[in-house]
């Protein structure tokens, strides 16, 4: 059975940091394409950062370039995603997904990821 559960969300205020974790099992090949979305309240889902585990490059959205870094630790099936400098407009529910069998296309398509975590809360203050 295939999970995917995130962690390391929380309240931050503007400039701070949080380190969100993606924990994966139950997958059987370790190569996929592992992508970070959010979805703000009345805002439509939005891509932020992807993986490709089998390589290791890397997508990120415009608005999180040099602010945001995701990276994996195959050895505990774990990507990260660390956001400094953060924003009041980085609010927003943060969903792991991941897309077996294939690596990432560049910008990442949601409708692409066939796994989904529950999602973790990042509320950043002013």
């Amino acid at each position: 059975q295939v999970q995917l559960v995130e962690s390391g969300g929380g309240s931050v205020q503007a400039g701070g940091s949080l380190r969100l974790s993606c924990a994966a099992s139950g997958f059987t090949d370790s190569r996929r394409c592992m992508g970070w979305f959010r979805q703000a309240p009345g805002k439509e889902r939005e891509r932020v950062a992807a993986i490709y585990t089998g390589g290791g490059s890397t997508y990120y959205a415009d608005s999180v370039k040099g602010r945001f870094t995701i990276s994996q630790d195959n050895a505990k099936n774990t990507v990260y995603l660390q956001m400094n400098s953060l924003k009041p407009e980085d609010t927003a529910m943060y969903y792991c997904a991941a897309r077996t069998y294939y690596s990432c296309r560049s910008p990442p398509q949601s409708a692409d990821f066939n796994y989904w975590g529950q999602g973790t809360q990042v509320t950043v203050s002013s």
